[in-house]
């Protein structure tokens, strides 16, 4: 990172739709009524503050990636809170096995070569994140579901309770105003 430390609140909050992303991306589905993306990122990004003088990379790609690996702790952690005995998901509904798409995943999180291709991939990323984030709690979910975690149209209908051509409805209007948003200029 270019800023030395201490890193402020709103620092790292530029990166808080880019983990929330991730986090969408990487937690099952059927996990998601009791592990909401956005608290694990609350926590990732407060322990990220609490915990900054640990940080011992000079990029922000190294940030970025140390962000991940907290992200991925805490996801890990609500993950097994939420599946325990008493508090068993798969015991009140089994609704597939929810396993991300790792190629999506793994093409938002991988490093390119060059620095200035790192830099360049985490600004497209993060604006990526940022437009989803736009995009009303249907359509997000539709997108994520069908393109970061790799489920079938008949997939996205069923976890969406929706028909599939109501659930092919929204991913279209889903990816229309993500275009719409991206291509639109910066202020």
């Amino acid at each position: 990172m270019n800023k030395t430390l201490p890193i402020s609140a709103e620092d790292l909050d530029r990166y808080r739709n880019y983990l929330r992303l991730m986090a969408r991306a990487e937690i099952a589905p059927h996990i998601w009524r009791r592990v909401e993306p956005s608290d694990i990122v609350q926590e990732t990004l407060f322990e990220a503050y609490q915990k900054q003088e640990q940080f011992r990379g000079k990029s922000e790609s190294e940030f970025v990636q140390w962000l991940r690996q907290m992200l991925r702790h805490n996801i890990i952690d609500a993950t097994r809170a939420a599946t325990r005995q008493k508090r068993d998901i798969a015991r009140e509904a089994n609704l597939g096995d929810g396993s991300p798409s790792k190629d999506a995943a793994n093409w938002l999180a991988a490093d390119l070569t060059t620095p200035s291709q790192r830099m360049l991939k985490a600004e497209r990323v993060t604006g990526l994140a940022d437009a989803i984030a736009q995009l009303p709690a249907e359509q997000q979910e539709a997108v994520i579901l069908h393109h970061l975690q790799g489920k079938s149209l008949a997939e996205l209908a069923r976890l969406l309770d929706r028909s599939e051509a109501a659930a092919a409805g929204l991913l279209y209007r889903g990816l229309k105003k993500l275009r719409s948003i991206m291509s639109e200029p910066e202020q």
